[in-house]
């Protein structure tokens, strides 16, 4: 697993060996089992993840117990609760895997620490950063102004991987729409 990391970071940043064993060395390995909570309403959110393995999820959920998904992350991908981890306050989402997942963790302290010392980690962190809020908003004026069949295409489109390993509940939780609107549409588009 420290291989497709290794590759993801050559990849994406492309740094040095130095810079990545610098990444390792202050990374925390975890295995997480299937439905294992990382994090809870009420906790502190204290690390970036990576993805090595696996599969997790952001939700909320409402008072009446309904969840509301926010994001899936999956291999080679990264996971926090950004407004619990830099401010230090507690949180109002889980994050929680959904199948076996190996993650790399970081603390935000030794984060920032690894940013100093590679600039290049800080600029790709950025850059992240700016890319899901670009897609949280394009994802807000979607809920706001497409159809319940044009977002269940694009969920399709964007995250084949993610479509064919959870069950339609989660998809009609993240689509914002109830399981019985999600199979109406399905059915509909079989018939086309």
């Amino acid at each position: 697993m420290a291989d497709d990391f290794n590759t993801y970071i050559k990849r994406n940043i492309n740094l040095n060996d130095e810079d990545i064993q610098l990444m390792h060395s202050m990374a925390l390995e975890k295995k997480a089992h299937r439905r294992e909570m990382l994090l809870q309403p009420g906790d502190v959110c204290r690390h970036k993840m990576f993805i090595l393995s696996g599969m997790v999820r952001l939700y909320r959920t409402r008072e009446d117990g309904s969840e509301h998904i926010m994001h899936f992350a999956t291999e080679n991908e990264w996971m926090t609760e950004p407004e619990s981890l830099n401010h230090g306050t507690p949180t109002a989402y889980y994050i929680e895997a959904l199948e076996d997942t190996e993650l790399l963790l970081w603390t935000k302290r030794d984060f920032t620490q690894l940013s100093i010392a590679i600039p290049q980690l800080k600029t790709y962190s950025e850059n992240i950063i700016a890319k899901n809020l670009a897609m949280t908003r394009e994802r807000v004026f979607n809920t706001m102004s497409a159809t319940v069949e044009e977002r269940y295409d694009d969920f399709i489109r964007d995250y084949p991987d993610v479509f064919n390993r959870i069950p339609l509940h989660m998809v009609a939780s993240y689509l914002g729409v109830s399981l019985k609107t999600l199979t109406r549409v399905r059915q509909a588009q079989v018939k086309r």
